[in-house]
């Protein structure tokens, strides 16, 4: 369980100090990695040893997982993995048997979609897809054991009223799993809107950067955390101690980082919003007054997001073009990074989009840069 010493400071301060420990004389403010399979263990007790052996455990890990735990809110207990899809399997896999019932959402990550339909609905589990609407959700609840929800959802921006969802849900007997990878633990905490777990692609916000693969769980439900564990013991789904050291290294930033992409991202899609009707069909983001998600994320979310689309119809040659023509947006498939990056998202033949939405995450450039940058490609691809 993660201390409570943070709990009175706000999200900035908590990014800084969370996860380390009591200051010491001439130790470092965040200790090194520790590499190690085996550790010393003498007697027999062991497996009520905190670290019995490397798959079991690790001081690195525990200082990370910390970490996450007192961003997520107070009370809650975290684990790692090496990759979001990880974190969703070691939440799934345990709580679900041939029979029961799962529902996931049309419109959210990929692979959680494909991990349910094409895995567990081979092992006998029903699994039912839904539109991400709070309605859809609403009335699916009864007779599930487990509703998956991601909000904002990914790539349509869409958002759920947890709470309303979390009421039904455990109205009839269920729990709910939040991914809360697009609004990040400082962007929106599902378990204080009643979900029994939220779960992060640390790959995106968390760590920032581009450069490390990471799932959290975070849960104040000890009998889902002990299965989650007991998955990522048995299966082996452990993240190795450098990258959960370089992890926590960059959560010093998230909040900062976190703070001029969104306010970034809000300048872009109102410069954008002003095309529409014009060269654009749409912009979604949900901290655009006009936008269907924004009165609900006023509500729900205490920031925004880095992420928004703008839709250019069924022409893919111009999308690809333009995509072509940016100076500064990176075209890669990615999120939360502090690189501006953007894709064309229906050439993964994943999600129900026009042959033109580009998604674009926003970084930390500059706003008036990258507005630019947009509208030179846009207006280079009329």
């Amino acid at each position: 369980m993660a201390d409570r010493r943070l709990e009175r400071f706000g999200d900035g301060t908590r990014a800084v100090h969370a996860g380390l420990p009591p200051a010491e004389q001439e130790q470092p403010f965040l200790p090194g990695p520790a590499f190690a399979a085996p550790y010393h263990l003498r007697g027999d007790d062991a497996f009520g040893a905190a670290y019995p052996y490397g798959r079991y455990g690790n001081p690195t890990w525990t200082a990370l997982e910390q970490a996450v735990a007192q961003l997520e809110g107070d009370d809650v207990e975290a684990l790692v993995f090496p990759s979001g899809s990880a974190a969703i399997a070691a939440v799934l896999f345990p709580l679900l048997r041939a029979g029961d019932t799962v529902v996931v959402q049309e419109d959210a990550y990929p692979t959680g979609r494909m991990l349910a339909s094409d895995e567990l609905g081979e092992l006998g589990v029903t699994v039912r897809q839904i539109p991400s609407t709070t309605e859809a959700f609403v009335a699916a609840a009864p007779g599930a054991a487990v509703v998956l929800l991601e909000t904002p959802s990914n790539p349509g921006l869409d958002l759920v009223d947890v709470a309303a969802v979390a009421e039904a849900v455990h109205a009839a007997g269920g729990r709910l799993v939040v991914d809360n990878t697009l609004a990040s633990p400082l962007g929106q905490r599902p378990l204080e809107l009643g979900a029994d777990a939220s779960l992060l692609s640390g790959s995106k916000h968390l760590t920032g950067h581009g450069d490390l693969l990471l799932g959290t769980v975070a849960t104040r439900d000890e009998e889902l955390l002990a299965a989650a564990r007991r998955w990522r013991e048995r299966a082996g789904a452990i993240l190795g101690p450098f990258e959960a050291w370089l992890a926590h290294r960059s959560l010093a930033t998230l909040e900062l980082r976190l703070r001029r992409q969104c306010d970034s991202a809000l300048a872009i899609a109102t410069a954008l919003a002003a095309r529409v009707g014009d060269d654009l069909l749409a912009v979604r983001y949900p901290g655009l007054p006009g936008d269907p998600a924004h009165a609900l994320a006023s509500r729900q979310m205490r920031a925004f997001g880095t992420v928004l689309t703008f839709d250019l119809g069924d022409d893919a040659e111009r999308a690809r073009r333009m995509l072509a023509a940016c100076e500064l947006v990176i075209e890669a498939t990615s999120f939360g990074s502090v690189h501006t990056m953007a894709e064309r998202r229906a050439r993964w033949g994943t999600d129900a989009v026009t042959e033109g939405l580009i998604r674009l995450s926003v970084g930390i450039e500059d706003a008036d840069d990258l507005i630019a940058d947009l509208t030179q490609a846009l207006d280079a691809t009329r």
